[in-house]
């Protein structure tokens, strides 16, 4: 995955009524964000609802959107667990499923220190290779990676060279990493739906990996970045960053999200997994607005 970078949509998992794996809509989801322009998939991520599936589930979900995108974009794969031996066979079927790469957060241990993470990513590698992208998103894994950790581990294992950064200050934290690993090819992904792409970019990110529901808006703004046209670029994110910031609400942004993928057609159902937020009248009515006043139609 020489050169990752751009765009990357975290895909949601959409549920039937009955709370059953939606594959139909789930491919609908992947034909609508490619006709989006962007440039991959991430599957299985936290917005993904990982958490709430069975390993028979992620499986499904995980080999519907490869077979969907069918080499048009690459597909990423979470592969983040707790125990190593399960992190390397999760990391294992990813490859073997057809995934270009993994996603992998430090595993959630009481204690666990810069040298144990590290061990933890350098094993990973050594047993399966396939490009690891690093997801630094502290409320998940328990643990804040500093810059200098996350520099090492790009130093130390050559495979895990990408980083998905979740934890703000995503920019300042960017140009840190990037100053400790000047000569190397290493690639900063911005997440926390999209609400600093602006800024990571500014700051050297190669682009952004988020479940955004209009990611059209957000390829818009790396391509205007990426000509050099930087005021049009912000003119751009100033106006439509509100809908990003609405839709990535603590609780309650994956409801929202999906709701805003069934207007656009992808999703029969918009139904969170027990236990999952879900969105009274007032955030409906909100979302209404939101959606006019930033000039997004259904």
């Amino acid at each position: 995955m020489a050169g990752l970078g751009g765009v990357f949509s975290v895909l949601p998992t959409p549920f039937t009524a009955s709370g059953d794996v939606d594959r139909e809509s789930l491919k609908r989801v992947v034909d609508l964000f490619i006709g989006d322009g962007v440039n991959g998939f991430t599957a299985l991520g936290v917005t993904s609802e990982v958490a709430r599936l069975t390993d028979a589930e992620r499986d499904q979900v995980l080999d519907t959107v490869v077979t969907r995108a069918n080499g048009r974009v690459p597909v990423v794969a979470g592969t983040t667990a707790e125990g190593l031996r399960t992190c390397i066979d999760y990391t294992r079927r990813a490859k073997t499923a057809g995934a270009s790469a993994v996603m992998i957060s430090p595993p959630r241990m009481p204690k666990i220190n810069s040298d144990a993470v590290a061990r933890h990513f350098a094993e990973v590698a050594s047993a399966v290779d396939i490009p690891i992208i690093v997801q630094d998103y502290p409320p998940i894994s328990g643990y804040a990676m500093e810059p200098a950790l996350l520099a090492r581990i790009a130093r130390e294992v050559g495979a895990a060279r990408t980083i998905k950064l979740e934890d703000p200050p995503t920019p300042f934290k960017t140009s840190r990493i990037l100053d400790e690993t000047k000569g190397l090819d290493v690639r900063i992904f911005g997440g926390l739906g999209g609400v600093f792409l602006l800024e990571e970019l500014m700051a050297g990110a190669a682009g952004a990996m988020t479940g955004f529901a209009f990611p059209a808006i957000l390829v818009k703004i790396v391509m205007l970045f990426r000509a050099g046209r930087v005021d049009e670029a912000g003119d751009m994110f100033y106006a439509k960053v509100p809908l990003m910031r609405f839709e990535f609400q603590e609780g309650i942004g994956m409801a929202i999200r999906k709701e805003v993928l069934r207007r656009r057609g992808a999703i029969a159902d918009a139904g969170i997994r027990a236990p999952g937020g879900t969105l009274d009248d007032g955030t409906r009515q909100a979302l209404d607005r939101v959606m006019a006043w930033t000039g997004v139609g259904d």
